[in-house]
């Protein structure tokens, strides 16, 4: 499936380009799109994959220290027939020890910026999500994987290790041993065998992944703020402390939540039943 194609043919038609200004105004390498509260961020080298050169990673970490106030919720996609293909190598091998560790670091705070940005993020995934785009993946805080999706960790064959935080957020979410035999012996995943592991959270035909995304986007954005703050903070936070400290701040969180208007008043429509209850998909 080519999806190299008219950029009006693949985006929903609640999606417009993004009037922008100032920062967001010059970044060749992504196409920001706008639909109400949600932010569309698609990384834009398709000939090479999307694989992610330092150009691009200073361009989307721009998008996400200057994220406009009026978006809830970002959506991060690629163009062409692939997510990312990774790091792109071309520009990594004649680095020494020390221009190797900024670059590292680089990427971390990008990807933390991301994962710890002022706003939810669900990753569309399809075709490649590779070496650092597996990374990247792994920084968003929902992931919608197509069909086409094949997961892969190569740089134990590339005589490398992974420096975008992988070794951190890829091992929480499959595990240690799954991590380091995909990093050993290139073993690819495919997109049903992902969904099992946990790198996906929600899997579409081709093509649908979108849709599903801004769907989930929308639902999201609609959220109290608070809310999605203190979720997409603290979690995994708490999952890094001891039980009792976990348990502690847990507390803190969940007061200052609960004691905000807009909480407030979500509480009392499900009291008043002007919420809908949980119910059995």
């Amino acid at each position: 499936m080519n999806r190299q194609v008219n950029l009006k043919e693949t985006m929903p038609p609640s999606f417009e380009p993004l009037t922008a200004s100032g920062p967001l105004s010059a970044l060749p390498l992504l196409r920001l799109e706008q639909a109400g509260p949600v932010l569309h961020i698609r990384l834009n080298r398709p000939a090479k994959r999307n694989s992610i050169s330092d150009d691009l990673l200073a361009q989307l970490h721009t998008v996400f220290v200057n994220m406009p106030g009026t978006i809830k919720a970002a959506v991060i996609s690629g163009e062409g027939d692939h997510f990312c293909a990774g790091l792109d190598l071309s520009e990594v091998s004649e680095r020494n020890v020390t221009e190797g560790m900024q670059h590292s670091r680089a990427w971390h705070a990008c990807f933390d910026a991301i994962q710890f940005g002022p706003v939810p993020v669900i990753a569309v995934l399809h075709g490649a999500v590779v070496g650092g785009g597996l990374e990247l993946a792994s920084s968003a805080h929902l992931r919608v994987a197509e069909d086409s999706t094949f997961y892969g960790l190569p740089e134990g064959t590339r005589g490398i290790f992974v420096g975008g935080g992988g070794s951190v957020r890829n091992s929480r979410l499959i595990g240690v041993s799954r991590m380091t035999d995909m990093m050993l012996t290139g073993r690819v995943f495919d997109a049903d065998e992902g969904q099992t592991l946990g790198l996906s959270n929600y899997r579409v035909a081709d093509g649908a992944g979108l849709a599903k995304a801004l769907e989930l986007a929308t639902k999201i954005a609609g959220n109290a703020p608070l809310s999605n703050y203190a979720i997409t903070q603290a979690l995994p936070r708490i999952a890094n402390l001891a039980a009792s400290d976990g348990f502690f701040v847990e507390s803190l969180i969940s007061s200052i939540a609960q004691g905000d208007e807009a909480a407030k008043e979500r509480v009392r429509a499900f009291l008043e039943k002007r919420a809908n209850k949980v119910s059995k998909p």
